[in-house]
């Protein structure tokens, strides 16, 4: 599961750029520059995604990032906490019956599932075998204006 998500950024005639995602319809910025529109996108998205999570709402990996989009992706112990999200929510099962196939205490099992607690990778990682998955790290590269694919490229 890759979490990297399309931002398109525009840039009106007095030289804003604002930035969508796709994916995330609320995830919506802008910035004086490029550089600092992607930033704020980065956040946005970490927001978004994390308030999805929080609430427990619907979220899925992103789609494929488009011609003229720019690709931001998760921070690493955010993604793998997406990714365990996902698969706890495709599988229909409590906390409590993750924490059962876990050995580990249902707030041990809350706190993995909570976006803004700093679960160590480890944990994250035995939540994840317990959903019948394996966390893998993807290097990928940094967001930049130089990385923004030209439409029909």
């Amino acid at each position: 599961m890759s979490w990297t998500y399309g931002a398109k950024i525009e840039t009106d005639r007095s030289g804003d750029h604002f930035v969508q995602v796709r994916d995330l319809p609320e995830a919506q910025t802008s910035g004086d520059t490029v550089d600092e529109a992607i930033t704020l996108a980065a956040d946005a998205i970490k927001v978004a995604v994390s308030a999805r999570i929080d609430h427990e709402e619907s979220l899925g990996p992103p789609s494929a990032i488009a011609p003229g989009e720019v690709a931001i992706t998760l921070p690493l112990r955010l993604a793998a906490k997406a990714t365990v999200y996902v698969l706890w929510r495709g599988a229909k099962i409590s906390k409590s019956e993750l924490a059962r196939r876990m050995g580990r205490s249902e707030t041990e099992v809350r706190r993995i599932l909570d976006p803004y607690h700093g679960t160590k990778l480890d944990q994250i990682e035995a939540a994840a075998a317990a959903l019948g998955a394996k966390l893998a790290i993807e290097v990928v590269a940094a967001p930049s204006r130089d990385r923004i694919v030209a439409p029909g490229a």
